[in-house]
C-alpha cells in the first residue's frame, strides 16, 4: 500500500528513527538558555526573510506554520548556545545578534567562552542556521557556538519536524529540501577550503 499518507508517515518515522532525547524545553534549560515562549511570527520579519536561506521560497502562511513549531530563546554575551560534543536534537535560527562558531583544537579542553585553543570557523548573524546536522542525525555537536552579544533565536526540534511532516506535509517537505540544500552548500564550501589549503601547501 502506498500514497501520500503512507509517504509522509514514512518520512516522519525516518526523522524520528534516531533515539529520542529529553524534551526540547528541558534540553534548552539545561543549556542555560532563557525560554521566551513558543511560536515565532516569521512572516513579519522582513529583514530576516531577506537574510536567511532557510526561509526562502516559503509563503507567508507556510512561514507562520513553521514559526508555530518553534520556541524562542535568548542568550547573553559570552554564553554557549551550542556546545561541541553535546548530544541534543534541535537546531536554531538566529533572529537577532551575532554568534561565534568555533571548534576545539586537538587535545584542548572545553572552553566557555572560546580562547586561544579554539579555532574560529565563522561569525554568523541573524538569518543563520545552527545545529541542523545534529538535529537530523542525532550525532554529537561538531562545533560550539557562543553569543557575542545578546542573542535571540528560534529553536526547532526533531520531534517538531516530524509533526510538521505528518500534519503539514507541504511545509515539512519544503523544510527538508531547504535543510538538504544548506548542508550541500556547506559541504561544497568545505571542499573548496580543503582544495585551497592543498594547493597553498
Amino acid at each position: 500500500m502506498s500514497g501520500p499518507g503512507v509517504q509522509t508517515a514514512s518520512a516522519a518515522a525516518l526523522v524520528t528513527s534516531v533515539a529520542p532525547r529529553r524534551p526540547v524545553e528541558e534540553q534548552l534549560r539545561a543549556a542555560g538558555l532563557e525560554l521566551l515562549g513558543c511560536c515565532v511570527q516569521l512572516s513579519d520579519r522582513r529583514e530576516l526573510l531577506q537574510e536567511s536561506p532557510l526561509l526562502a521560497d516559503f509563503t507567508p502562511a507556510e512561514l507562520d506554520i513553521l514559526g508555530e513549531a518553534m520556541l524562542r530563546v535568548r542568550a547573553q554575551a559570552g554564553q554557549v548556545l551550542i556546545a561541541e560534543d553535546d548530544i541534543s536534537d534541535w537546531m536554531m535560527l538566529l533572529l537577532s545578534g551575532t554568534v561565534d562558531v568555533g571548534k576545539r583544537k586537538v587535545g584542548a579542553e572545553v572552553l566557555q567562552p572560546p580562547r586561544a585553543d579554539t579555532t574560529r570557523l565563522a561569525v554568523v548573524k541573524a538569518g543563520a542556521v545552527l545545529g541542523e546536522m545534529s538535529m537530523l542525525d542525532g550525532e554529537p555537536r561538531y562545533a560550539s557556538c557562543w553569543a557575542l552579544g545578546e542573542v535571540e533565536a528560534a529553536v526547532l526540534s526533531r520531534a517538531a519536524v516530524a509533526r510538521l511532516i505528518t500534519e503539514q506535509p507541504a511545509v515539512g517537505a519544503k523544510l527538508l529540501v531547504k535543510l538538504t540544500q544548506l548542508l550541500a552548500q556547506r559541504l561544497r564550501n568545505t571542499s573548496n577550503q580543503v582544495m585551497r589549503m592543498l594547493q597553498a601547501g
